[in-house]
């Protein structure tokens, strides 16, 4: 288990040490976290697999580049035997193409564990393993004709359809990974990112963005293609496309985790858009479904935003990582772990909930101001 030593030196050093850096805040503190956390070591100690895996059924090895960096982010030490047996396994994972995938779903696999690695990377060791996952996910992007939707995005593994959910992920670990801002592959994302808003613009000429019903105005969707698809749940009475909570997060984090502005019209009707759909119990246009999913990216884009204190559209003021905290707390098992009753997404497995949860939480660490 975590030392008081490892605590101290975690409450001084979080947000330091990643890329996207935690602002400071008001609550709630390394004690307030330490025995949340705690708990949920023990239960992945008990939950790790011989090999250093989690669940070899399917997810893997992006499971458990997620278990790792999650802990890593809550101040768990590198030397811990969870993670030291997490990142074996992924080393071993690692493909001559310079991706790092088992079984399938080679981007989204690529981009939790370049992520990993990235959060690894003392004194350089993992700068090779880096540098040729970048170029293995920049690969996997769909490219050409810029006129067409799919444009910039990319799927789980370069081949299948574009979606936001992978698009974002990739545009997070490039990024992370040091790839500027300008680069053309996350100039070409943006394009991708921007044509899933419900919102009519010069970045958004699709149909469906001009049937956006006023409740789904600025928020996100997961693949704008399902506009063409008539039997398709996602689609509104009129022919728009339904916003989701989680994905409407996903493209404002990659708004501004690329330099897109607060004053750009994009990301000013996504903040809209989060203002009126405000929530730490459910996932906004879909419940329970895609909940702990909901609950990573949701931390994410609140701490790109900087707002420590969130005004939703009815002026209530949320000090949002308190409320975050206090809802995964609360909803937190005897045996450490979180588990959606929801099984979509495969969030029916512990480990997995229990990850993003911990990334959640990884957010939330008050910071010295």
């Amino acid at each position: 288990m975590l030392t008081r030593r490892d605590w101290m030196k975690a409450a001084a050093a979080t947000g330091a040490a990643t890329a996207f850096p935690c602002r400071a805040l008001a609550a709630p503190t390394p004690d307030d976290i330490k025995p949340v956390v705690e708990k949920a070591l023990g239960y992945l100690k008990g939950a790790q697999q011989p090999g250093g895996d989690f669940f070899a059924k399917a997810g893997e090895p992006g499971l458990t580049a997620l278990v790792v960096s999650s802990l890593l982010r809550n101040g768990v030490p590198a030397d811990n035997p969870v993670v030291t047996k997490g990142v074996a396994y992924l080393e071993k994972n690692v493909q001559q193409d310079g991706g790092v995938y088992g079984r399938g779903q080679a981007n989204y696999m690529t981009n939790l564990a370049l992520m990993t690695f990235k959060e690894l990377n003392a004194g350089g060791k993992y700068d090779k393993v880096i540098a040729n996952a970048v170029k293995f996910v920049k690969g996997l992007q769909t490219d050409g004709d810029d006129k067409k939707l799919d444009h910039g995005g990319v799927g789980y593994d370069g081949k299948s359809r574009p979606d936001l959910s992978n698009t974002h992920f990739m545009v997070e670990a490039l990024l992370a990974a040091g790839v500027s801002k300008d680069d053309p592959s996350i100039k070409k994302a943006l394009v991708y990112v921007s044509r899933c808003q419900n919102l009519r613009s010069e970045f958004n000429d699709q149909p469906f963005a001009a049937k956006a019903a006023e409740g789904d105005a600025g928020g996100f969707v997961y693949n704008p293609a399902d506009q063409d698809k008539g039997d398709s749940p996602k689609r509104t009475g009129e022919g728009g496309l339904r916003s989701e909570g989680a994905m409407t997060y996903a493209g404002l984090k990659s708004f501004l985790y690329a330099g897109v502005g607060k004053d750009d019209p994009r990301v000013k009707a996504a903040v809209a858009w989060v203002r009126k759909n405000y929530s730490v119990t459910e996932n906004p246009g879909q419940k329970d479904s895609g909940l702990f999913y909901y609950y990573g990216t949701f931390a994410k884009a609140m701490d790109a935003l900087g707002e420590d204190e969130f005004a939703d559209a009815k002026g209530t003021k949320h000090d949002w990582r308190q409320e975050l905290f206090d809802q995964l707390k609360k909803t937190q098992k005897a045996d450490g772990s979180w588990v959606n009753a929801n099984n979509a997404f495969l969030e029916g497995v512990p480990v997995l909930a229990t990850a993003f949860a911990l990334l959640a939480i990884s957010y939330c660490h008050k910071a010295k101001k």
